[in-house]
């Protein structure tokens, strides 16, 4: 029973390891919680998000000040980009006040 037991918790935490951080959703602390990665890059990279539009690949990491060639090669394993989700359309929600 302690083997299953111990089995189950190596599986949960092994799963929630290997799970990427999505650069389009991470938060500050998120980030923080990354290798090499302190509050000022943390900020850098929550600026670089919010005046581009979010991420399109982990690759843009490297045009945020301060990250360079090997430290993106050294994270790139542990983030991802998500698709951004469609903005609203203008009027959508009157729209669906108007049908019902």
């Amino acid at each position: 029973m302690v083997k299953f037991a111990l089995a189950v918790a190596l599986a949960l935490f092994a799963g929630s390891a290997l799970a990427a951080l999505d650069l389009n959703t991470a938060s500050k602390d998120d980030l923080v919680a990354l290798k090499g990665i302190g509050p000022a890059k943390a900020q850098a990279i929550l600026d670089y998000r919010a005046q581009h539009g979010g991420f399109k690949s982990v690759e843009e990491l490297a045009g945020v000040k301060g990250i360079g060639s090997k430290q993106l090669d050294a994270l790139r394993a542990e983030l991802s980009v998500a698709p951004a989700p469609a903005p609203a359309k203008a009027g959508a929600h009157r729209d669906a006040k108007a049908h019902k």
